[in-house]
């Protein structure tokens, strides 16, 4: 593990700035005021991450007609499930579904949501059907006693047909917020699943999806982002790709997630009203981990420490500093087995979970 350098934190933008003295304010100092205040500030991030992605749809109860088991696979810990989950009418979603074989008394389990990288494969990637080492992370969950679901991202998978000009959303993202929304909606609605012990765990596109979730969905308890995140200010994909993508921050302007970053606020990362400072901090102060090798092309690990230098007052303040951890392990775009375990053990103690299989290989 490489001990990252010491950094300088760039100017910070206007709302980031009304946040972090906020949290420094003597009278803020009691605990309920706090909250009041985290509250009140999480909604406005809340609300500027919809500017760009779109206003979140309202979702209504489930129903037993929702799912359609297509077939079942039953492996020596757990039976996973291929699902066709009709999260709205006429949009179907594609869903792998583990669940634990019953050992000893039955009790309710936590429940983790699994989303995977750019992979043309979606959800079978994430259950090692790809060829890509340290990929199998739903089975691995699954393996360690979780229930786990793992859906498809719009235009990956058995979606890969998916019509972003024709749905109901400005943006991709919101439609894999508001699926993934629904896939919480069904694991509460199981009588084997703890509903207050959620995580979300993914790497790459999945892990930055995975903060977009737990900002605006309080039932994550923990979420683990591998490979997910860097402050705006450090994305950097080269200049050929800028031109390819018409911009530095083009790639987030795709159909598949932002548009509107292109059409609405012109590829201008400080027009653009939220970051990944402000997004982590609205998880606060539930759990959050992130893994960001220093090698990663994608994503900054500088970025990331200055965005973790921004989040932290945050957490301390919430008197929850423990419950947000960074690894920058000497690696490239990949989710490391030791960091994978590292988030495993993390999982488990938010969640209070005691794993049935620990090694992996």
């Amino acid at each position: 593990m490489i001990k990252p350098d010491k950094i300088q934190i760039p100017e910070i933008k206007l709302f980031s700035t009304i946040l972090f003295i906020l949290f420094h304010l003597q009278g803020f100092t009691q605990t309920k005021s706090l909250l009041t205040a985290h509250r009140k500030y999480r909604e406005e991030i809340i609300l500027n991450m919809q500017k760009v992605m779109d206003p979140l749809p309202e979702r209504k109860p489930l129903k037993s007609s929702d799912l359609q088991v297509i077939d079942s696979v039953n492996e020596v810990n757990f039976t996973r499930y291929n699902i066709l989950f009709e999260v709205e009418k006429n949009e179907i979603l594609p869903v792998y579904l583990y669940v634990p074989k019953a050992t000893g008394n039955p009790k309710k389990i936590p429940a983790i949501l699994v989303l995977h990288e750019t992979d043309l494969l979606g959800r079978k990637a994430v259950d090692g059907q790809g060829n890509k080492a340290n990929r199998s992370h739903a089975r691995e969950l699954a393996q360690r006693g979780y229930v786990v679901i793992a859906p498809d991202f719009p235009s990956f998978g058995d979606t890969e047909n998916y019509n972003f000009d024709t749905d109901r959303y400005a943006s991709g993202t919101m439609k894999g917020i508001f699926n993934h929304m629904r896939c919480i909606d069904l694991l509460q609605s199981r009588f084997d699943v703890d509903t207050d012990n959620i995580g979300v765990l993914g790497h790459s596109l999945g892990g930055h999806n995975s903060i977009f979730l737990a900002a605006m969905d309080e039932r994550i308890k923990v979420a683990v982002s591998s490979c997910g995140w860097t402050q705006l200010d450090y994305y950097n994909i080269g200049i050929e790709a800028e031109k390819r993508y018409g911009g530095r921050l083009g790639p987030w302007a795709q159909t598949r997630y932002m548009p509107l970053l292109m059409t609405k606020y012109n590829l201008d990362n400080n027009k653009v009203p939220f970051d990944f400072n402000l997004m982590i901090s609205a998880i606060a102060p539930r759990a959050f981990f992130s893994i960001s090798p220093i090698r990663d092309a994608n994503f900054d690990y500088r970025g990331v420490q200055a965005g973790i230098a921004l989040i932290e007052p945050v957490y301390r303040k919430l008197s929850a500093l423990e419950n947000l951890q960074v690894r920058y392990p000497d690696d490239e775009h990949d989710f490391p087995l030791q960091n994978r375990k590292e988030a495993y053990l993390f999982i488990d103690k938010i969640l209070g979970h005691t794993s049935r299989f620990t090694e992996f290989k």
